[in-house]
């Protein structure tokens, strides 16, 4: 059996969804995907998705990524509302949000969001990060209530086995962006992730976190954790997303 780790597929271009529902079924029958978000905002083609992806895989593990809970499409919920439809829509098609053991290996989803622990917006994020339009709060809800409220559904952080594998589409640390990404990205920080997210992984002592959000595949090790980003990315994103499945355990 192995995993395989992907995100940030964004089906809604063609490209993409011609490359994911070009998966053969045979080859990953008996394999796991870690699927930590950003497929669609689109529940019709999600749960395209989800069937197709259910039928390739021995197990499917998800959880929502920002898109996901934009609410353009459906204006009459909010986002929170959303994140209820989504997680009935994978239950319905056999993808699990839970916890997943088998024998010696535990994998770990983990809700999460951003809370400008990273940095402060500046205008022109707020002006063009479109989150900031396309998601829907309950009144009084900020960006840190927002992350708390996330964090905490992630009660099973004293899981032990011989492997821990945990996944959130927010990054945990802002050290985990490569050096070389220009300087003309970096007011994009604020909405990467959380350092609370962190804090619980540190809790949970996985060898292995996935993550997806930032759309720069990269493969880590930072205070004895293995740190995997394989997003696929938008069709121009060539030089920083390598475009296919990694298998991050084999056992």
């Amino acid at each position: 059996m192995k995993v395989y780790a992907l995100s940030d597929i964004h089906v809604d271009y063609k490209e993409n969804k011609r490359w994911l529902f070009s998966l053969s079924n045979p080859e990953y029958r008996n394999d796991v995907l870690i699927l930590a978000g950003d497929l669609t905002d689109d529940l019709e083609l999600l749960e395209e998705c989800f069937h197709f992806l259910a039928e390739t895989f021995k197990q499917v593990l998800y959880v929502p990524g920002n898109h996901e809970l934009w609410v353009k499409r459906n204006p009459g919920i909010t986002s929170m509302e959303k994140v209820g439809l989504i997680g009935d829509l994978a239950a319905k098609c056999s993808i699990s949000t839970e916890v997943f053991h088998i024998g010696s290996l535990s994998i770990v989803p983990l809700l999460s969001w951003y809370d400008f622990s990273f940095g402060e917006p500046n205008e022109k994020l707020t002006q063009n990060w479109v989150d900031f339009r396309a998601c829907k709060w309950p009144a009084g809800m900020d960006e840190l209530a927002l992350t708390q409220h996330f964090l905490k559904q992630n009660t099973q952080l004293e899981i032990t086995n011989e492997t821990v594998i945990s996944f959130s589409h927010f990054m945990p640390r802002i050290d985990l962006m490569p050096s070389y990404i220009p300087e003309a990205f970096h007011y994009l920080h604020p909405v990467m992730g959380s350092e609370l997210l962190e804090e619980q992984i540190r809790q949970l002592k996985p060898q292995i976190h996935v993550y997806g959000h930032s759309h720069v595949n990269r493969q880590i090790t930072l205070d004895g954790i293995e740190y995997v980003n394989n997003a696929f990315g938008y069709p121009s994103e060539t030089r920083i997303t390598r475009k296919e499945l990694l298998c991050i355990y084999e056992g």
